[in-house]
């Protein structure tokens, strides 16, 4: 491993930041799927944004993710926001500053694990060798050093979700995106995962899990629960209303 550390960014530096951020889809009637959210999340955080379906969640993902621009309201990546950027300016900033984690793995069915995590990289213009080099640490960090020959066909579930978050983590980005990162597990791979993302955000990493899972979203630091389009309670406000934070 690597003696640098994996995230080095400064402690409680916001690395995710919305707005009174909305998302407005079609014209007659338009549907608001967000209504004014604002949220911060800072370096070092473990963060799970839960409701049930129809909520809103999925969107608020696309947005903070940037893959979808909001209507209205800012939304600012590691201090930039998106709003001055281009396309292709913004493409740059989410390969650099966000990992994404899905419920469906999304992995290379014909190559291996250290191919599938070095191709993480691949927009990033790192070299082939430094890719395999970082893409062997990052399998090594999920505990999957012994698997990297390994195709996924022969992976269990939760292998094949390590790998996916170490393609996420190999960039080294500001924040993690999971989204329902086990939804296709079984109850003790499951629990693995969720294990591997409180020692993952020991290290440093700054986490964010989107589920409808509350007994999930209860296992972590901070829960910002989410229902029609608006944030109702979020665990961090609580605290500092309460003097605890």
């Amino acid at each position: 491993m690597t003696e640098q550390p994996a995230f080095p960014f400064p402690a409680a530096r916001p690395v995710l930041e919305l707005a009174a951020v909305t998302k407005t889809y079609g014209e007659q009637p338009p549907v608001s799927a967000l209504r004014g959210v604002s949220l911060t999340v800072r370096q070092g955080e473990l963060v799970a944004v839960v409701g049930p379906s129809g909520s809103g969640k999925t969107t608020l993902l696309h947005v903070m993710g940037t893959l979808e621009r909001p209507t209205d309201g800012v939304v600012r990546i590691n201090g930039i926001d998106i709003a001055d950027l281009d396309d292709q300016q913004l493409a740059a900033v989410r390969a650099r500053s966000i990992g994404f984690v899905f419920q469906q793995f999304f992995l290379a069915a014909h190559t291996t694990a250290l191919e599938n995590v070095a191709d993480g990289l691949l927009y990033a213009g790192v070299e082939v060798g430094e890719r395999r080099r970082r893409a062997a640490e990052a399998l090594e960090q999920v505990g999957l050093a012994h698997r990297r020959r390994f195709r996924p066909g022969k992976m269990s579930g939760g292998e094949r979700q390590r790998v996916a978050i170490a393609r996420a983590l190999v960039g080294r980005p500001a924040i993690l995106l999971a989204d329902e990162p086990t939804g296709n597990l079984d109850s003790t791979n499951g629990a693995s995962i969720v294990a591997l993302l409180h020692r993952l955000n020991a290290e440093g990493a700054t986490i964010l899990v989107i589920t409808h899972d509350s007994e999930l979203a209860a296992r972590l630091p901070r829960q910002v629960h989410v229902l029609d389009g608006r944030i109702v309670s979020d665990s961090a406000a609580d605290a500092t209303v309460g003097g605890r934070r």
